[in-house]
């Protein structure tokens, strides 16, 4: 395991950590506060450490280990960091697991990258979050505040109260995806739960409508919750995986070095 941080150009150094296999890399890209630390992470990372896969994981500015302050992100700012460490760090295919707005970022890299893509998996993707979740949910009052102040702390039942910009709301509506055909044609794997109280469920099957891509599956997890990181949840990610990397089942990911306990998913939740 390596581990670094790369100066994306402007000084804010972006915190990595890569693990040498064959390819495709496996690429994580971690969720809105999250951090490439938690129970997914892990798990996906020893998986692929057991099978001789390489992997990349790294933080978004503001997130986690890399510098950067959370506030001046945005989905085109973390979507450019993501690029900055995938371009500098791999060569040739990646397969790119995003989870929550993670789902959102491998989406954006996709499009950006399409000829290196191998496969996409979205774990609770959450493409659009910012204006079809955030900007309904807030009241005259929070939207004129957010307008006049420029950003508004909103409670999250994961820990501190997130502070959403106006800067997050407005770059949001460049990025958009759920109103017209994707130009992808890669693999693509959509894992949600339905009892997501954070993402619609409903989500990933609109996601997988406007994909052009033929080979698109869904997989609803009846009891499953936005974090989706229960160990059965972990044995479905891993399977998922390792299908798409040539036939792996994944069926013994949960056995490799211990499962790290899962960690606080720090995604906003809508107060509506």
């Amino acid at each position: 395991m390596e581990s670094g941080r790369l100066d994306r150009g402007d000084g804010v150094e972006l915190a990595w950590r890569r693990q040498p296999g064959r390819g495709p890399v496996v690429v994580f890209l971690p969720g809105f506060a999250s951090d490439m630390t938690g129970s997914k992470a892990e798990t996906l990372a020893a998986f692929c450490a057991a099978h001789g896969q390489a992997m990349l994981r790294l933080d978004y500015s503001g997130h986690g280990a890399s510098g950067g302050r959370f506030e001046d992100g945005t989905i085109g700012r973390w979507t450019a960091d993501a690029l900055a460490v995938i371009d500098a760090l791999t060569e040739g295919q990646v397969l790119v697991v995003g989870s929550s707005m993670g789902g959102w970022i491998a989406l954006n890299v996709a499009l950006a990258r399409p000829a290196r893509i191998a496969a996409l998996v979205g774990i609770a993707a959450a493409p659009d979050f910012t204006e079809a979740l955030i900007w309904p949910a807030l009241d005259p009052a929070q939207r004129a505040e957010l307008t006049s102040r420029g950003v508004l702390p909103l409670p999250s039942e994961y820990g501190s109260p997130t502070p959403i910009t106006r800067a997050l709301i407005e770059d949001g509506r460049h990025h958009l995806r759920l109103s017209a055909p994707i130009p992808l044609h890669c693999p693509v794997r959509l894992l949600h739960g339905q009892q997501d109280r954070d993402v619609p469920w409903r989500t990933a099957l609109t996601l997988a409508e406007w994909l052009e891509a033929e080979d698109v599956r869904v997989v609803l997890v009846k009891d499953g919750d936005h974090r989706l990181s229960r160990p059965a949840d972990l044995a479905l990610l891993c399977r998922t995986v390792g299908a798409l990397l040539g036939g792996e089942d994944g069926g013994e990911a949960l056995a490799i070095g211990g499962v790290a306990p899962a960690q606080a998913q720090r995604f906003l939740r809508s107060p509506a």
